[in-house]
């Protein structure tokens, strides 16, 4: 029996992109779920007629987006064993999903990263404070906790039940490495896979601005460090 994926979609403004990634998007997929995060474009019509369904959130926050879409599953009669987030931006490159999954499907793996691999970047994909960034935190992440993570990839994949025992709860920037940190302190089986990436649609509205980059790094590393010293 073929397992049931569903793919979480976080958008904010994305409505030039969104429709791409969609058409990307492997058909083994049950559902496509993209979130509106209080977009004010066209990226909710765009998305639906690409045959998504559409949820809106009006809390800006990547990780509220991620959350309401996670709610929204709960909620479903048909719950999946998978679920794969990925960004609305183009830059990832989703019919590489097969990938992402692959661990899961083959080795029980619980949950894998979609690495953001220098050879397979495109130049200028990932700006310095992103690169410098996922240096520190995953470093920060070896040393504390011996984790073997080189990335914060937003392109992931989790078993749905694993990802409940998560208990997700942050709302903006901090959201992928709390799933990491998360998965380490549960003694949750994981992995990466490279993946390649390149330069997004639009302009990043985290690295793509001064406030944006270093309110996502304090985020970053406040959950570092709060996990660095929890018992």
């Amino acid at each position: 029996m073929s397992p049931r994926i569903k793919v979480i979609i976080p958008a904010y403004n994305e409505a030039n992109s969104i429709a791409l990634v969609i058409k990307d998007i492997p058909q083994f997929v049950d559902e496509i779920i993209v979130v509106s995060n209080n977009s004010n474009d066209a990226t909710e019509v765009n998305a639906k007629n690409a045959g998504a369904t559409v949820l809106s959130q009006p809390l800006r926050g990547y990780g509220n987006a991620c959350l309401k879409g996670m709610d929204y599953i709960s909620k479903a009669s048909d719950k999946p064993d998978i679920v794969v987030f990925l960004d609305g931006d183009y830059s990832d490159y989703p019919e590489q999903m097969t990938k992402i999954i692959a661990p899961i499907l083959e080795d029980n793996i619980d949950f894998v990263i979609g690495a953001r691999d220098k050879a397979l970047r495109e130049t200028g994909s990932m700006t310095f404070p992103q690169i410098f960034g996922n240096w520190l935190a995953t470093s920060l992440m070896s040393l504390f906790f011996n984790a073997k993570f080189s990335d914060l990839g937003p392109f992931r994949a989790i078993k749905y039940h694993k990802l409940l025992q998560l208990q997700m709860e942050d709302k903006t920037y901090g959201w992928t490495v709390e799933m990491q940190l998360k998965a380490i302190r549960q003694k949750l089986s994981y992995t990466e896979v490279p993946v390649n990436y390149r330069n997004r649609i639009g302009v990043s509205k985290v690295s793509g601005t001064i406030k944006g980059a270093i309110f996502a790094g304090a985020k970053i590393l406040g959950w570092i460090f709060k996990y660095s010293f929890k018992k």
